[in-house]
């Protein structure tokens, strides 16, 4: 007698935040479900809760220390392993972007290649920056006066929706190459190739702490992060008048910086021209003049 063959069910992977080089679930246990362009559920990720970023924040302060602590030369060669493993990925990495958003393949790899690139770039700038933001100042006589550039401490980075992965690279590479760490808000759409960045991160030399991923709604996290006292600085890098107004306005409640680093159009995530600069880094630094005797 022929059996009857069954429809299989797929079950589609269920990805966790990324705070501390750990993929942890969220204490809320919500999550949301992501389709690709066609309708069809491709995975599940956890809905962040403002628990979980106070968790994201307390591990990248934890992390401020050991990261800002290396010398500029081991934090080159950390970035440029972390190059080194997008490269042996980068297949995986155009194809999750070519099914989270519908883009075609050519564009997606080019995404994925400029990401690479984009790393490299700042690889080579984190021995140098430093040289280039200081000064030694013109003061009277008997005195030696010069001016260094510290990290600003625990940065805060909203994402756009589109592109899906290379405003991630660009804007988390502009923040630690200084020695900072942060906690960024994955793109709310389109949030696959972002948390599998994370895993290249935690098998990277990246220490703990220093990049904490979230995935959820803008609306509940956003307000948190923004307002959170021991976050430094807010790295806004989406277009939306309403968001960066309240965004803002929460900055305001302990005067943290607030950095708007949206671009009008996603094909400028391409331009070299704006999003390879010196500024991109100095932007999350302070100053800090130490003034010496002179001998004679």
């Amino acid at each position: 007698m022929p059996t009857k063959t069954r429809s299989r069910i797929e079950v589609p992977k269920m990805y966790k935040l990324f705070i501390g080089s750990k993929f942890t679930r969220t204490e809320s246990e919500r999550y949301i479900a992501i389709k690709s362009g066609d309708g069809r559920v491709i995975c599940n990720i956890s809905r962040a809760s403002k628990k979980d970023l106070r968790n994201a924040v307390q591990s990248a302060r934890a992390g401020l220390h050991s990261w800002s602590s290396k010398t500029a030369y081991e934090r080159a060669q950390i970035l440029y392993r972390m190059a080194e493993m997008l490269e042996g990925r980068k297949e995986q990495f155009a194809a999750e972007i070519k099914l989270s958003t519908g883009a075609s393949k050519r564009v997606a790899m080019r995404e994925v290649t400029k990401s690479i690139d984009r790393i490299i770039f700042y690889a080579g700038f984190a021995d140098k920056w430093m040289q280039l933001s200081g000064s030694v100042n013109p003061v009277q006589s008997g005195y030696f006066n010069f001016s260094i550039p510290e990290p600003t401490g625990v940065v805060g980075i909203i994402l756009p929706d589109l592109p899906s992965f290379i405003p991630l690279v660009s804007r988390i590479c502009a923040v630690i190459t200084s020695g900072n760490t942060c906690i960024v808000i994955a793109s709310e759409k389109y949030p696959l190739p972002g948390l599998s960045f994370a895993e290249v991160i935690q098998t990277g030399d990246i220490p703990s702490g220093v990049v904490n991923i979230l995935t959820g709604y803008r609306s509940e996290l956003v307000p948190h992060l923004a307002s959170h006292m021991d976050v430094n600085a807010v790295d806004m890098a989406i277009e939306n008048f309403q968001l960066r107004k309240s965004v803002q306005e929460c900055c305001s409640i302990n005067v943290k910086r607030f950095i708007f680093s949206a671009l009008p159009d996603t094909k400028d995530w391409f331009d070299d021209s704006l999003c390879e600069d010196l500024r991109h880094i100095s932007n999350f630094t302070e100053i800090k003049t130490v003034w010496h005797t002179m001998g004679f």
